[in-house]
């Protein structure tokens, strides 16, 4: 009576504070649907693989006339809901993201879907005269100037331009940005809070050149530091790797990974204070690991030969006791979703690549309270500094 008693407690409190179901359920409006999940699939902690967005976007493709000979463009799809809707045009996507990579191959995987699109990352170059360009708005209006800007010299008359995104993220200046590279704009009604972008080719203007790659002088330094678009703090060194800066070790022979690398400033000042290491800098970006590999050669040539880059979702296909200090200024966002489980992802890579004895040293805000999980996963954290804002801890892999 007990044990039946207690069950119903839990129903009863299961109705009151319902667990929320994540749909992972992608409608189509010719009629079936897409199962889809972000990549990682374990690490989804309730974010969903597509926005409202994506929605409006397949839907108003049924209402839209476009020459479907010629090439398909899809831009910014993260997580591949546009690409497997849209797979039987053969569109060629373009990524700036590995993990947005790696989650359309898996969830093509899923959904029995032979890979028949072409992928292309940020630095290629884009397919002459599309038909049609979707795009997803980047989160960096950088990354949208540099996209609409390679659009401009690869659109012809005909070709048909519609970008999504949130409502609340579809400003004037967006517009603004659309009209002065592509042509007249015009937006939707807001639909499920998503609105649609819609601009028309004017072919009067002269295509427009790639915004040039920013480049600063980091402070206390003889360093440039040269950003490409879609590089987080582009304009400026970000305040959490302006401290940690102050804490990187010297002096000392190890393999040392700067993980979630950026613009490589952390690695790049490891370089230069330790003449006897190696360095491997990782990102998910390909324009992060390409402005890494830039300052590397611009401000430290000599030292290329020590030096690795690689554009990777964390340290996957990295073996064990493949390092001795990884270097870690964590992201708590995954496309414009607030998360910590791509930080959590990076802890445990680390872990399991550092030696015994190896350490874990990042820089994190200091509400995001990191102190438990590392002591959690490597059984001891210490703080190195802090000040009001943020916190630098150690981790030693023991065991």
């Amino acid at each position: 009576m007990l044990l039946f008693s207690c069950q119903l407690l839990k129903w009863a409190f299961a109705i009151l504070d319902p667990v929320p179901v994540m749909n992972h359920h992608f409608p189509l409006p010719q009629g079936g649907e897409l199962v889809l999940h972000r990549y990682p699939k374990f690490t989804d902690h309730g974010l969903q693989a597509w926005e409202a967005a994506d929605e409006y976007l397949i839907q108003q493709l049924g209402t839209l006339a476009w020459d479907d000979s010629a090439p398909l463009i899809i831009v910014n799809d993260a997580f591949g809901a546009l690409t497997l809707a849209l797979h039987r045009y053969r569109p060629c996507t373009i990524f700036d993201s590995r993990v947005s990579e790696l989650a359309l191959e898996h969830n093509a995987r899923d959904n029995h879907i032979t890979a028949d699109w072409q992928s292309l990352n940020s630095l290629d170059d884009w397919p002459q005269a599309p038909g049609l360009v979707l795009f997803k708005l980047p989160k960096i209006n950088a990354m949208l100037e540099h996209q609409l800007a390679c659009l401009s010299q690869v659109m012809g008359p005909e070709t048909r331009v519609i970008a999504g995104a949130k409502a609340r993220d579809v400003h004037s200046s967006t517009l603004k940005l659309f009209e002065r590279y592509i042509g007249p704009t015009h937006t939707s009604l807001a639909w499920k809070k998503a609105r649609l972008i819609f601009a028309e080719p004017d072919m009067g203007k002269a295509p427009s050149p790639v915004p040039a790659i920013q480049s600063w002088p980091l402070e206390g330094t003889e360093l440039t530091i040269h950003n490409l678009a879609n590089v987080f703090s582009r304009g400026s060194l970000d305040v959490g790797a302006r401290f940690m800066l102050e804490h990187i070790p010297a002096g000392r022979p190890d393999r040392i990974i700067d993980l979630g690398c950026g613009n490589g400033v952390l690695g790049l000042v490891a370089l230069a204070r330790n003449p006897q290491a190696r360095v491997t800098f990782v990102d998910e970006s390909y324009m992060a690991v390409a402005s890494a590999r830039h300052n590397v050669g611009d401000n430290l040539p000599d030292a290329l030969s020590r030096a690795q880059f690689m554009v990777n979702n964390c340290l996957e296909g990295m073996g064990p006791e493949d390092a001795d200090l990884v270097l870690c200024n964590p992201p708590f966002h995954q496309q414009q979703a607030i998360t910590d489980h791509i930080a959590w992802q990076m802890f445990v890579d680390a872990k399991r690549v550092l030696r015994r004895g190896g350490e874990l040293l990042l820089v994190a805000n200091r509400h995001l309270d990191y102190h438990q999980k590392l002591k959690r996963l490597f059984g001891n954290q210490r703080v190195v500094a802090s000040n009001r804002k943020f916190v630098i801890l150690r981790a030693i892999k023991n065991a």
